[in-house]
């Protein structure tokens, strides 16, 4: 395989093929149900934040750019861009918006028990533990880029349309796992989800560092091309990796502030003065449905 056909799955020259402009097209329909359905929920009166609707759509949009516009550099460093903004990037920024916790509030009742019961159905706590999320996401980008799956993508047209498809899904189920912002069948304490971050990083990592000394069983690239996509996936894998665990902080330090308050107010009630109202502080993760 040479260089050259590491370029994705195009029709005509520099056009996009049927499965990018599907992308483009699905992530444009959920940035726009997502804001209808925000707009309704301000409407009836209920409060909900702007930044998770500019979140949801700075990631529909970064999923529209990589699906549609063609990233600067070799044919291999341009892969790697999409693959960092397809399974890291956008998935980081949807995970924020809260998109599972909007559609409980929008749903009329009997949709809205249905969705809770999928949620807490045993195959979705499964998928949905911080364990299992890392090892379909990082464990996918290994098998892929470590063995001859990427070159076979190259040969078999539904291959190249279902990798990237596995790589946003499992992205946005380690990311919703990992902030556990919106409802889950269980909520999984700091440490876990910490200690995951922490290996999934790791094995991130190394993965990159291998793409260095060689590119994916099967395909060719030039040295040049092949240091730059390793360096897009390793550097680029840091930031989203970072954010992560700064939102894991903030919310072990609002929990470490409710535990406070809640003990402020315990040792009031029991000398008999009125307890303090709570600082405001950072946000934590949302009650089920909030």
């Amino acid at each position: 395989m040479n260089a050259h056909e590491f370029a994705p799955h195009q029709h005509g020259a520099g056009q996009p093929g049927a499965a990018a402009l599907l992308a483009a097209a699905g992530a444009l329909s959920g940035a726009v149900a997502y804001l209808l359905a925000a707009h309704r929920l301000r409407r009836r009166g209920d409060r909900w934040p702007p930044a998770r609707d500019a979140a949801f759509v700075a990631g529909a949009a970064a999923l529209m750019a990589a699906a549609l516009v063609p990233p600067p550099g070799g044919p291999f460093t341009a892969h790697m861009a999409r693959h960092l903004t397809t399974g890291m990037a956008a998935p980081l920024l949807l995970a924020l918006a809260r998109p599972i916790t909007l559609t409980l509030r929008s749903l009329p009742p009997l949709p809205h028990r249905r969705l809770l019961a999928v949620l807490g159905s045993r195959p979705v706590a499964f998928v949905a533990n911080p364990v299992a999320a890392a090892l379909l996401d990082v464990g996918g980008l290994w098998l892929l880029y470590r063995t001859p799956l990427f070159a076979a993508a190259h040969e078999r047209p539904w291959l190249s349309v279902l990798i990237p498809l596995h790589v946003f899904a499992a992205g946005l189920l380690f990311s919703a796992s990992v902030c556990s912002l919106d409802p889950l069948p269980r909520r999984h304490g700091t440490a876990l989800r910490a200690a995951v971050l922490i290996g999934a990083g790791a094995a991130h990592s190394v993965l990159a560092k291998t793409l260095y000394a060689a590119p994916p069983p099967g395909t060719q690239s030039t040295p040049g091309d092949l240091a730059r996509a390793a360096e897009v996936m390793y550097y680029g894998g840091d930031l989203v990796e970072i954010t992560l665990a700064v939102v894991i902080g903030l919310q072990w330090y609002a929990a470490g502030a409710r535990r406070l308050a809640h003990e402020v107010r315990r040792t009031a009630a029991r000398a008999g003065r009125p307890a303090p109202q709570p600082a405001s502080g950072p946000a934590g993760s949302a009650p089920y449905g909030q």
